[in-house]
């Protein structure tokens, strides 16, 4: 992918933004449910220095796809202070970058910036920032939600699936991360493209929303 240095610049802040951002929300809030082990961990922090992992960084920067290191929690513990803790924990981190999306659009929707989608100089204006900074963070909302482990929306099916399908859940998790990999890579080989399909619609719907496209 042949990315120009304004799209460079505005991708590498808002990685350092929007996953620093996102793990101490999971972080956050498994401490207001009495675990400390995020706290312990270092997690506790906006330093993207605790947070960011070098190749799921490189990942997302170039294909748009990638990760961040994953907060350590004690489900059980969550759970003995609120039954739906772990739901809470795990979809906070989504909601973060939902969040961040909406006001990152304020600027644009009170007019007081332009928004701008191609740059071709070397810095980004900030009406063009913005809407990168947008589109990033909602995509990472929508692909978070997405019900495979070890993604978040999976503990927010496993929140409200019945008991009955509990087994065949916890059966099935720990393909999850193959799963995952195998629709990112190889669906596009077979004619499923994940972020297409799935994903690219409500991105769409959303940030034209936000912005006012």
């Amino acid at each position: 992918m042949n990315l120009n240095p304004a799209t460079l610049i505005s991708r590498v802040i808002t990685l350092i933004i929007a996953l620093s951002v996102h793990e101490f929300s999971h972080a956050f809030v498994a401490t207001r449910f009495g675990d400390d082990t995020p706290r312990r961990a270092g997690r506790l922090t906006l330093n993207p220095l605790k947070h960011l992992d070098p190749i799921g960084s490189l990942m997302l920067i170039l294909v748009g796809f990638g990760w961040a290191k994953p907060t350590p929690i004690d489900p059980y513990v969550i759970r003995q202070h609120n039954k739906a803790g772990v739901m809470l924990t795990s979809i906070a981190g989504p909601v973060s970058n939902l969040l961040m999306a909406v006001l990152a659009a304020f600027p644009l929707r009170l007019g007081l910036f332009q928004a701008s989608y191609q740059m071709s100089g070397i810095f980004p204006t900030i009406g063009y920032f913005l809407v990168e900074f947008i589109y990033t963070n909602v995509a990472l909302f929508l692909f978070n939600m997405i019900p495979l482990a070890p993604l978040d929306g999976e503990k927010v099916l496993e929140f409200f699936l019945p008991n009955s399908w509990q087994g065949a859940l916890q059966a099935i998790r720990q393909y999850g991360p193959f799963v995952l990999l195998a629709l990112v890579f190889l669906g596009p080989l077979i004619g499923f493209d994940l972020f297409g399909t799935i994903i690219r619609r409500p991105l769409m719907a959303i940030v034209n929303f936000l912005i006012g496209g």
